[in-house]
């Protein structure tokens, strides 16, 4: 989110995306390992810490990721996929595949990247995700084999989400705390954007994670939906909220103004893409869409062009309106089918 602030451009778009894709994946190869394998060693448990360690330090490294912090991103990067390497290898209970690429291809690319200037770092870095991200696509066949606790996994990644959703927060608070004097529309703001990042963790927590677990329990290509709901889905709604995230504290620092150019398209581009991805993961799930969501989503980019002709307040309440609407039609839905049911 400071990357997509700092630089709105689409290239600045695309080294956000770029140095987002190392730090998901990080956390999937944790939850990977975490859900095959038992945490109750001592070794395991520095291994963890470990890791945390080298996430804080490519967390310290984003905002000068393409700048003088370059080497302390993929050096931090490299370090944690030999860790977890190591600690699969010493297991010896799941397929290496994706381990054994990000440690010796994309993680190297990330720390070669950091010592060359900008443009050719922009290059490398960017291959060392297509390359992350195509891994468990092209080893779907060996990673079929891999045995996971469907339950605990769908847990892991619903909380990735909540951590982004956590950070929306944040970014609604801050503006309004250096604000001065607070004002009216700051405060009708602050509220505006509140309701709209609940009605985003609602949309998730009220229907989806359970009908993610349910997929998890009963269909027979578990691996199949975990690679593409899990993995790939919950990317596109973790970047979708950081997308949300950079439209809201925009909207925050001048409420009582229209929100112009990428300020505008990322809030109301990122809550489509949001509600467009319940339908791609309900699909890979069920095979079936969902009319409601992907409905709302085309609502929110019809609602757009007017986005840039209100206020940043009028903004955030047209877009909290669409998603309580949302949450409001589908309880009402379920309830009446459970009526019927009964």
């Amino acid at each position: 989110a400071q990357l997509v602030r700092a630089d709105h451009s689409l290239l600045g778009i695309g080294h956000a995306a770029i140095a987002f894709v190392p730090i998901y994946w990080v956390w999937v190869g944790t939850c990977i390992y975490a859900n095959t394998h038992g945490l109750d060693t001592n070794g395991d448990r520095i291994g963890l810490f470990t890791i945390g360690l080298g996430g804080m330090f490519m967390a310290l490294a984003v905002p000068g990721a393409y700048g003088d912090r370059g080497v302390l991103f993929g050096a931090s990067y490299l370090a944690v996929r030999i860790v977890l390497l190591i600690m699969i290898r010493r297991a010896g209970r799941m397929p290496m595949v994706s381990f054994l690429v990000a440690a010796f291809i994309s993680g190297p690319l990330l720390l070669v990247g950091g010592f060359l200037p900008p443009p050719i770092r922009f290059a490398l870095w960017g291959l060392a995700a297509i390359v992350d991200l195509a891994t468990p696509a092209i080893a779907r066949r060996a990673l079929s084999t891999a045995r996971f606790v469907p339950g605990h996994l769908a847990e892991r990644f619903g909380g990735f989400l909540i951590i982004a959703l956590g950070e929306s927060i944040v970014d609604i608070g801050a503006p309004a705390a250096i604000a001065a004097p607070l004002r009216p529309a700051t405060v009708g703001a602050v509220a505006a954007a509140f309701v709209l990042a609940a009605g985003l963790w609602w949309v998730y927590y009220g229907y989806a994670a359970s009908a993610v677990q349910h997929a998890l329990r009963t269909r027979s290509k578990r691996n199949d939906i975990i690679r593409a709901v899990l993995s790939y889905g919950h990317l596109l709604f973790v970047g979708s909220i950081i997308a949300v995230s950079v439209g809201m504290a925009a909207a925050l620092a001048h409420p009582g103004e229209p929100l112009v150019g990428a300020d505008l398209n990322l809030l109301f581009g990122g809550c489509a893409l949001y509600l467009a991805t319940f339908g791609y993961t309900r699909w890979r799930m069920f095979q079936s869409w969902s009319a409601t969501r992907t409905s709302a989503a085309v609502v929110v980019v019809a609602l757009l062009p007017a986005g840039a002709h209100v206020s940043a307040l009028a903004a955030l309440c047209g877009l909290a309106l669409v998603i309580v609407g949302l949450n409001l039609i589908e309880y009402l839905i379920v309830q009446r089918r459970a009526k019927k049911a009964s």
